[in-house]
């Protein structure tokens, strides 16, 4: 857990939020056991027998497995829904931008970066699910690693899984806590100082923000509905229309005035 760097008060003061630095090493950790997590799972759905079981029931009372590409005859508006806003999660992490740039050392590479990201998330959020369906059809869950019906093939592939989502959680706690903790200290020398106020919120603001994580795991078991239920109540603002607003703050009155506007 991100917190405020040790110094002496006398010394320069400095940002009492931790920068996101540490985390760069966290994060390629992560996307290397995140790989290998969907790289053995690929490889488990395609050499098994059959999958383990689904939201319609356990292997085989859906009947054998089969592939479609529109809603089932019987499928209900909160399954469309859900199947929609569990797509649309993919794109809220998009609110950690503007942190993340604040940090970089050089703020004019992030283009390249989100156009990196774009590609291999583009790749990432099409291939492996659309394999991932072949084998497992009306029995995918989510995440689909549940699916699996050899046992010790799905602990493989969840083992892997652990690691991205402790960092995941952990940068997303990070970056809430940072935008809390400044709102709360404000301007005074607790925000850029090592206090025992300021170490004693920074801790708080953790603490409660992990106890609403953990309350809403556990009230909501299922990763399926718990991801809509996040979907609804923030991908709209924080994944959609947060990033329109700020293009039409940035540049009002200029719109349209070119059709690169947005890349100058």
């Amino acid at each position: 857990m991100s917190a405020p760097l040790f110094q002496d008060e006398k010394k320069e003061s400095v940002p009492a939020h931790g920068p996101l630095n540490h985390v760069s090493f966290m994060s390629m950790f992560s996307a290397a056991c995140m790989g290998i997590a969907i790289l053995l799972f690929l490889i488990f759905a395609g050499i098994e027998d059959a999958p383990g079981y689904g939201y319609n029931g356990t292997y085989p009372t859906a009947g054998p497995v089969k592939t479609y590409a529109s809603p089932l005859p019987g499928t209900t508006w909160v399954s469309c829904m859900n199947a929609v806003l569990n797509i649309t999660f993919l794109w809220v992490p998009q609110i950690l931008f503007p942190t993340f740039i604040s940090e970089m050392e050089k703020p004019q590479d992030f283009p390249k970066a989100l156009a990196v990201l774009g590609a291999v998330s583009t790749i990432l959020f099409i291939v492996p699910p659309a394999i991932g369906f072949r084998y497992l059809g009306q029995y995918a869950t989510a995440p689909a690693f549940g699916s699996l019906g050899v046992v010790a093939y799905k602990k493989a592939s969840f083992a892997f899984v652990i690691v991205p989502t402790l960092v995941i959680g952990v940068i997303y706690a990070n970056v809430s806590a940072k935008f809390v903790y400044s709102r709360l200290m404000g301007t005074s020398r607790h925000a850029h100082s090592n206090t025992l106020t300021g170490w004693t919120v920074w801790a708080a603001v953790m603490a409660v923000i992990w106890t609403i994580a953990f309350i809403f795991a556990e009230v909501i078991p299922s990763m399926g509905d718990f991801l809509s239920l996040l979907g609804a109540a923030f991908d709209s603002f924080f994944g959609f229309i947060y990033f329109a607003v700020a293009y039409w703050q940035l540049y009002r009155g200029r719109l349209f005035s070119g059709p690169v506007l947005s890349y100058k």
